[in-house]
């Protein structure tokens, strides 16, 4: 690769983004009244000068306001797994809100005894409890370790990604011990006084973590996700579980984004035995939905104490969790959309989509690599692929990554703006996957000189 090309390249493509998108450009400019001049702040975590904006999407296709149509591998940064609006999750989400009547009125529906029935068949976890988002199902999991351990510590991988848990917010540091992450906006307190932190695929530093006796529960990703797909080596899953057992420390699985792994996630994938599992964006098709689950010791242990308040008391997730709407679209998603059917037809399309990338790395004898989870698949500009958080972080290379962003969005493409992650949905199709293949590799020859 001539690094010399990449400003002139990345310049030629940043001004055909103004050329295609002149009605995002402008609306960008317009929008005065909002915080950062988007919705949400991330949405500004994008290559080129501003954001392409939403017209419509479905299945696996977005159009943007300027007219022109993508193939989307990045699915709402995995929350429409199950593809733009699917069908059924239409059909129920009208049918609950207009047919019925009743998006929230603080009672429970006959929806949700069925969605944690089929969570705990995919999961394993025998009961369950829902949220909004999976940033809160970690809140309340973290709140209800703490309440039964007596510990106040939650140990995290460096790098790993639980939403905004104020918790999770700490990385390792140059000489190893715990720092805050950096960037963390408005930390509450010091985040070494509520957390511990170990890389992943480290089973010594996370024994030496542990056995200060503080900690409530290990919260973790069973594979990286967020800083670049990091897998676990062999052996890991499995010590980690024995040292949280022997600690007395409960494992909370975070399966948010590694559920592209199948039905069940890691967890069902990988034979698993957390204490407790956390799980969002998916899972409603695109309502906002999140969900944790227990194990049945723990949940009789917690609803045993009577010095608890499970029923007011917490943090548990807010008015509007398991409201009727969002218990709807869980179910229509999970019986009818991510069924185990489509997690084999999108895994084998990542299959599909890895090979490709691999071909053009290979091609040009680049020191890339690419690794894949189920139905995600990520390229990376290091080789051999990073096995810990920081390896993975240190491996980024922001103007490389703006590049390719900005080369596939111009030629009809959306890859997840955080990081190189392709996903694919029940409705995509081995020639979207076909058509990243062939403009990956003209990039790839263009960066060749």
């Amino acid at each position: 690769m001539d690094r010399t090309r990449l400003p002139h390249l990345l310049a030629r493509e940043k001004a055909e983004a103004g050329r295609r998108c002149p009605r995002s450009r402008d609306a960008y400019a317009r929008a005065d009244h909002l915080f950062g001049r988007v919705p949400m702040t991330w949405m500004n975590k994008t290559a080129g000068p501003f954001p392409r904006y939403l017209d419509s999407a479905r299945g696996a296709r977005v159009t943007d306001i300027d007219g022109h149509e993508y193939v989307d591998f990045c699915l709402g940064d995995t929350g429409a797994m199950a593809g733009h609006s699917p069908a059924p999750v239409a059909e129920a989400v009208q049918r609950r809100f207009a047919g019925l009547g009743g998006a929230t009125a603080m009672l429970p529906t006959e929806d949700a005894e069925w969605v944690g029935a089929e969570l705990t068949r995919r999961f394993g976890l025998a009961r369950w409890s829902f949220s909004l988002t999976a940033t809160d199902a970690n809140r309340w999991a973290i709140r209800l370790a703490r309440a039964v351990t007596g510990r106040p510590k939650i140990l995290v991988n460096s790098y790993s990604y639980h939403g905004s848990v104020d918790e999770s917010l700490i990385v390792v540091g140059p000489n190893g011990a715990g720092i805050a992450r950096p960037g963390n906006v408005g930390a509450p307190c010091d985040v070494t006084l509520t957390s511990r932190v170990a890389e992943f695929n480290d089973l010594v530093q996370l024994e030496r973590e542990l056995a200060h006796g503080d900690v409530a529960a290990v919260l973790m990703e069973p594979a990286l996700t967020n800083i670049g797909i990091v897998l676990p080596e062999p052996g890991y899953l499995a010590g980690v579980r024995e040292l949280t057992r022997q600690h007395g420390t409960l494992l909370i699985n975070d399966e948010t984004h590694t559920l592209s792994a199948g039905p069940g996630g890691c967890t069902a994938a990988w034979d698993l035995e957390p204490d407790l599992l956390t799980v969002g964006k998916a899972i409603g098709g695109g309502i906002p939905a999140g969900a944790y689950g227990l194990s049945a010791e723990l949940a009789d242990r917690l609803l045993g104490r009577a010095d608890l308040d499970l029923v007011d008391m917490g943090g548990v997730g807010g008015t509007l969790a398991g409201n009727a709407l969002s218990v709807a679209a869980m179910r229509a998603t999970l019986e009818h959309v991510l069924t185990d059917d489509a997690f084999a037809h999108m895994a084998k399309l990542s299959e599909r989509f890895e090979a490709g990338v691999r071909a053009g790395i290979d091609a040009h004898a680049l020191p890339w690599s690419v690794s894949r989870l189920g139905a995600r698949t990520e390229y990376r500009f290091a080789s051999p692929a990073p096995r810990t958080g920081t390896e993975s972080a240190a491996a980024g290379d922001e103007e490389l990554e703006d590049l390719l962003h900005l080369y596939l969005a111009n030629r009809g493409i959306l890859l997840t703006p955080f990081h190189n992650m392709a996903l694919m949905c029940p409705d995509t199709t081995e020639r979207d996957v076909d058509t990243h293949t062939e403009v990956f590799a003209a990039a790839l020859t263009e960066l060749a000189g």
